[in-house]
């Protein structure tokens, strides 16, 4: 089973190199990491060009990002990872058995950067919801096999709320998500800067206004 990575990434020199230089044993053991540069103008693609076996500069949208390199990957499974997160070091057995094990797609459980202890009751309260929904979130790093990506439609290109578009497709054609209680660790950053209570308010508030319909760009104006 060969893995492709995929990294959608928009101005993340500060946070890339970490991500890419977590990435390397997998690289040595024959998996492959894609970047896909949404128009960066600090030294994203340079550090991308140097640690990734290939980076491309597409649009922006992390939607079309990742669409962007799954049409150019080769592996057999397909795992989208965030530019500011850690993928554990037995990440590539992990998805394995839980591939092996009849699971199409996935998700692994998620840790958050950061002082405040809130945090903390934030990535349990996101690992709880996925596995009980079923519906996994960008910072989870989703995993799927390739057939499965291509029968959900792949990502839909809308600003906000693809991973959720993405699972909800998943669940239809391919069942439920293998949840990896193996944890990534992704930058508490966004919670950081704009508080961690605002920032939960925020996206209970988003995710309820897309589950009644409302339009994803309008949703990610607010977002912004």
């Amino acid at each position: 089973m060969r893995i492709s990575i995929i990294v959608p990434a928009l101005e993340e020199a500060a946070s890339i190199t970490a991500t890419l230089s977590a990435l390397q044993p997998l690289r040595a053991q024959g998996h492959e990491v894609i970047v896909v540069d949404g128009g960066s103008r600090d030294a994203t693609l340079l550090i991308a060009r140097l640690l990734a076996d290939r980076a491309y500069v597409t649009g922006a949208g992390r939607a079309t990002q990742m669409n962007f390199g799954a049409g150019k990957a080769t592996g057999d499974v397909l795992l989208f990872l965030h530019a500011d997160t850690l993928l554990p070091p037995d990440a590539a057995p992990a998805i394995r058995v839980a591939l092996a094990g009849g699971a199409a797609w996935g998700r692994f459980d998620v840790a958050i950067l950061g002082k405040p202890r809130v945090l903390r009751v934030v990535a349990a309260m996101m690992n709880l919801r996925s596995r009980l929904t079923g519906i996994a979130t960008g910072d989870q790093a989703i995993f799927v096999r390739r057939a499965a990506f291509a029968a959900a439609g792949a990502f839909p290109p809308i600003p906000l709320m693809e991973d959720v578009a993405l699972s909800s497709a998943l669940k239809r054609c391919a069942g439920r998500p293998a949840c990896l209680r193996t944890r990534v660790t992704t930058s508490g950053r966004r919670w950081q800067a704009r508080g961690p209570w605002r920032t939960i308010f925020t996206m209970w508030r988003l995710r309820l206004a897309y589950a009644l319909g409302a339009d994803p760009a309008t949703l990610a104006r607010h977002y912004r």
